[in-house]
């Protein structure tokens, strides 16, 4: 049997509030007998109808032509945001203390919601866009957050690059950029081994700041849930900025010369932006003489900006999931958009589980390991309704894999018919350890890499659409390479990492200028088919 996720929403809605059929449609002068074509054949109301069920916000217009198996329906019916207690869950800590841990999750979710469904919803449309390749993705941020580096300068600078590299993206390939921080959650880190070895001593492992501590002594690794709470409270403090700059007037496109690091200097990348700017300023002034300014189009003033982490610590990700009044629809809050790690998107795994129930956007990193076969059977699971926006699959390969491996995984969602974004990190698979004992990341392979995935999806037909970077705004010397060129000598001079390393400012933008040629050159070939 099939109907539509119109009608799988509106016998959702009915059902938690114990409305009869009856009684939902007599909202819209409807006879329940409608209302159950509705529901269980698939049946579209009328436009009159329709409207007023989407002015609600149970379902959408669109919803009424997407079509949904009565197995997608029992997967709904099933699904609670406890329901992975039920699965194997692998990278989570061990609390020695059972009663503090409920203390710490219930008082958890109780606190307000960090970020809104609609918001949420927000980003999934602009991540549809995205998939029909209208628009590029840039995500990006620390590798893992820290308590001690908690600080208003180093989250206005990560902000700050963020902006330059959209703005070098937007101004090269004409298309909107949808950016999403690695910020305001990304605490938790899996790891390899469950623990550590130094010295002859033999530790748990750290597993990001929110969870124990990177201090290598046996109670600073100790798992704490009340980490958990301040997790939470650094995360609000940091959303409440990150709006702030987004909304406030540090986002003006006016302000797009005051952007530049003052450490980045003379730089070649620097001298670049600083033309582009000037064109982007002589092109405002411009647009002010004929009427058009900030306070006439918001968009020169503001922008949309949407936080994302790894959904891995699973108690704090259940307790931050609440329930929208509007749809009913169960959203974790902790984010905008969550995305589930190559070492945990395994079949049955506990992580799926929980994320192919709430509406969020979902991220999934696709290595090596993944199986076409596989993929499919996670994309079924994850996003059994198919709607555009909700997947993106985050490739991690490694600069000599990615052009070898990563064209079955597109032929197999290509023909499925997914919709999906495609996105590359070019950073965990290209991790080397430099003579002098630092892990780092050469920056030649990160481009390779960025290149080999523009060439598989042009090679393919599809559209490369976005990049997942961990980088910081602060001037530190973790990865190796780029314009100014950091060598294996200069790690130790700002090497600040909790966990993996991150390019800086400088490298940032070098990469935005960068792929910008590439997703040029990509939208140049894309007007010469259409032609």
């Amino acid at each position: 049997m099939t109907t539509t996720l119109a009608g799988t929403k509106i016998r959702r809605f009915r059902e938690e509030r114990s409305l009869s059929r009856a009684a939902f449609g007599a909202w819209y002068d409807t006879p329940g007998s409608t209302v159950q074509g509705w529901e269980d054949d698939g049946k579209r109301a009328n436009a009159v109808v329709v409207n007023q069920i989407a002015a609600n916000g149970i379902a959408h217009h669109q919803d009424w032509y997407v079509q949904v198996s009565a197995a997608a329906n029992d997967l709904d019916a099933k699904w609670t945001p406890a329901s992975w207690r039920t699965a194997e869950a692998r990278q989570l800590p061990t609390y020695p203390d059972a009663q503090a841990l409920e203390a710490a999750t219930t008082q958890i979710a109780n606190f307000p919601p960090l970020v809104f469904a609609g918001e949420a919803r927000s980003l999934t449309a602009d991540l549809a866009r995205v998939a029909e390749g209208k628009a590029f993705l840039l995500q990006g941020g620390d590798c893992a957050e820290s308590f001690a580096e908690f600080h208003p300068n180093n989250i206005r600078d990560t902000f700050r690059v963020i902006l330059q590299m959209a703005v070098v993206l937007t101004y090269a390939s004409k298309l909107p950029t949808v950016k999403v921080g690695r910020m305001a959650g990304q605490f938790a880190k899996p790891r390899s081994a469950d623990t550590e070895t130094i010295d002859g001593v033999e530790l748990p492992s750290y597993r990001g700041d929110n969870v124990n501590d990177i201090a290598f002594t046996a109670a600073s690794r100790i798992p704490d849930p009340q980490r958990m709470i301040q997790g939470y409270s650094q995360s609000a403090a940091t959303l409440n900025l990150l709006r702030a700059f987004a909304s406030g007037g540090y986002a003006n496109l006016h302000q797009v010369h005051k952007w530049t690091h003052d450490f980045m200097g003379n730089t070649p990348w620097a001298k670049r932006y600083g033309e582009m700017a000037a064109r982007i300023g002589e092109a405002l002034d411009f647009m002010q003489a004929c009427g058009i300014d900030a306070d006439s189009v918001p968009q020169l003033k503001a922008t949309d900006f949407y936080t994302s982490h790894e959904a891995l610590l699973l108690p704090y990700e259940q307790a931050m999931t609440r329930q929208d009044s509007l749809t009913g629809d169960w959203y974790d809050t902790s984010a905008h958009m969550l995305w589930i790690g190559d070492r945990t998107r395994f079949e049955g795994s506990a992580h799926v589980e929980f994320l192919r129930g709430i509406g969020n956007p979902i991220g999934m990193k696709c290595g090596p390991s993944l199986e076409p076969d596989a993929l499919l059977k996670l994309l079924d699971t994850l996003n059994p309704h198919r709607i555009p926006g909700r997947m993106t699959l985050i490739t991690r390969y490694g600069h000599d894999k990615i052009e070898a491996a990563l064209p079955t995984l597109v032929r197999a969602v290509k023909r499925e018919g997914h919709s999906v974004v495609w996105s590359c990190d070019p950073m965990h698979g290209n991790v080397v350890k430099a003579a002098n004992g630092y892990k780092t990341r050469p920056f030649d392979r990160i481009l390779a890499e960025v290149r080999g995935f523009f060439a598989v999806h042009r090679a393919e037909g599809t559209f490369a659409g976005g990049i997942h970077a961990e980088m910081t705004g602060q001037n530190v010397t973790e990865c190796t390479g780029g314009a100014v060129e950091i060598t294996e000598q200069g790690l130790a001079d700002r090497y600040h990492t909790h966990c993996d390393p991150r390019l800086n400012a400088g490298q940032s933008l070098e990469l935005a200028f960068l792929l910008a040629e590439m997703l040029n050159a990509e939208m140049a070939e894309r007007r010469k088919a259409a032609a």
